[in-house]
């Protein structure tokens, strides 16, 4: 008679694939509150000691660990010696381990606070160990043993059981899973207990969340993963889609980009996001409706199929306004019923709602891939260092605020970076080139291109890292630029310095260089 070890955390749909097994003639056995369940179904099993002939001890934390279980699953079939020794020791063969491992990932996810704190007996307890044991030693038998760790698998056995197609393939798979998510909780395990930011080996849990549309291109496949367990306020990706097709690669990749720069503000804000970069951005004291107006005056043509992201509740006005412009991806905390109605009515945008957007990212690190490898590096969440009046005149206030928006923008631009701002609200954004001059170029014609007729108050001008040469500044002072500000530490320094001071434009070095690469 074939045996199958069934012990589970989750309980889901464990009865009725047992009693499965049992018309098909298969003998479970079980560990004590599994086994204590299965009885209580009326599924006839035996408990784990009346195989090891030694009861569970330390509070449950040996059940299994024994040599007439691992002796069961590890036996290979086919050599001879193995069954032998099988038989001189009086042990059974076990031909299925099905196992669901210690909820240590909830556990963990309901304590936020620090990790002596958090580092609880209810943490430890819910680390398993001989659920890991089993699976890994029915992977690595899996020609003789089938492994099922996921309950979705439960019915994908039966049928094949039932119609005798159970064949090598599948038990690789089954082996190939089980591998994967004792390696993902062990990830997680070993992500929560680190104390180091890079330690020499590190693990990364990755979950797949979902499907995407396709990834940056239509022929590429794509999918996103979440790193670990999945909570309600992880940025974009815990985000609720409440209407539209499916989000692809770039839509999330646009999202992130606005996420991250939405997170900069406290008041009403809108970033308006095109290939990972602002094409507008602005701030508002009053209403969401004026940020949106003013960051999509800085370039409603980039604007076009563009990703927007608001970090305050939308109403009907703001939807009117939104409902005009073809725009690929919309979020914000909430919507009114109204906005919503209006929204849908557009084809093609995909609406998300995410509870609190705005949110610091403290301590945190992010990776980069790379084609054999990956970057790991501090996530950039300062904005200004020991902040040094360079000119002989200081910024005004007006000057100051209008600065400190422009320099919360060019940190999200891609270098070389430029922003150029009036109050709290882009005019101009050079991103991405070259030389520092090209992006102050692109910055200027687009301001020209939108704002022909404007005269601008305490035009300042942003730049992500510091000035090598002169032209920016006398550029600058062409168009009325009256303050600058930059990270300063360029071997011209004083000379810039001299240009900036004949030319009456305040700057300001922020000692903290933004690039974004």
């Amino acid at each position: 008679m074939l045996s199958v070890l069934i012990s589970v955390s989750d309980k889901t749909g464990i009865v009725d694939f047992a009693r499965e097994l049992i018309v098909l003639g298969w003998n479970i056995i079980s560990t004590g509150v599994t086994a204590k369940f299965l009885k209580e179904q009326f599924i006839k099993c035996r408990e784990i000691y009346e195989i090891t002939e030694f009861p569970e001890i330390l509070n449950g934390r040996v059940k299994t660990l024994n040599p007439k279980i691992y002796g069961g699953i590890l036996a290979i079939r086919n050599k001879e010696n193995h069954m032998k020794e099988l038989e001189h020791h009086g042990i059974e063969t076990i031909d299925m381990v099905v196992v669901n491992l210690y909820p240590f990932h909830k556990i963990i996810n309901r304590n936020q606070k620090s990790k002596e704190k958090t580092l609880s007996k209810n943490v430890i307890e819910n680390i398993d160990i001989g659920g890991v044991s089993l699976l890994r030693a029915a992977a690595k038998n899996y020609n003789d043993v089938i492994v099922i760790c996921d309950i979705k698998d439960y019915k994908i056995v039966i049928n094949s059981l039932k119609n005798n197609h159970f064949n090598n393939e599948l038990r690789l798979k089954l082996a190939a899973k089980a591998f994967r998510h004792t390696a993902y909780y062990d990830s997680l395990i070993s992500t929560y207990f680190t104390c180091e930011k890079f330690p020499k080996q590190m693990t990364i849990p990755l979950k797949k969340i979902s499907e995407l549309r396709y990834g940056e291109n239509p022929h590429q496949k794509a999918v996103l993963y979440s790193i670990g367990e999945i909570k309600k306020y992880n940025g974009v990706i815990s985000a609720k889609q409440i209407y539209g097709k499916k989000l692809s690669y770039n839509n999330y990749l646009d999202l992130e980009s606005g996420w991250c720069l939405i997170s900069e503000f406290d008041n009403f804000a809108c970033a308006i996001i095109k290939h990972n970069n602002p094409s507008g951005c602005a701030e508002s004291k009053s209403n969401l409706k004026d940020a949106y107006l003013k960051a999509l005056s800085c370039d409603p043509i980039s604007a076009f199929g563009s990703v927007v992201i608001f970090n305050k509740f939308i109403d009907e006005n703001l939807a009117m306004e939104i409902e005009k412009l073809f725009v690929e991806c919309i979020i914000a905390p909430d919507y009114s019923h109204s906005a919503l109605n209006i929204l849908m009515r557009k084809k093609n945008i995909r609406i998300l709602k995410q509870e609190i957007l705005y949110k610091k990212f403290e301590n945190s690190i992010e990776y980069k891939m790379l084609s054999y490898g990956m970057l790991v590096q501090d996530k950039n969440n300062r904005i200004l260092g020991e902040v040094e009046n360079m000119t002989k005149r200081s910024p005004t206030i007006d000057e100051k605020e209008a600065l400190y928006f422009a320099l919360k923008i060019v940190k999200h631009v891609k270098s070389n970076a430029i922003v150029i701002a009036s109050g709290t609200m882009t005019v101009g954004i050079g991103t991405g080139q070259m030389s520092r001059i090209d992006s102050l170029k692109i910055a200027i014609r687009k301001m020209k291109e939108f704002y022909k007729s404007e005269h601008f108050s305490h035009l300042v001008l942003a730049s992500d890292a510091f000035l090598t040469f002169p032209d920016i500044i006398e550029e600058s002072a062409k168009i009325g630029i009256t303050a600058i500000i930059q990270p300063g530490g360029s071997i011209r320094d004083k000379e810039l310095i001299k240009i900036a001071n004949d030319k009456n434009i305040a700057m300001i070095a922020t000692k903290v260089r933004h690039f974004k690469h």
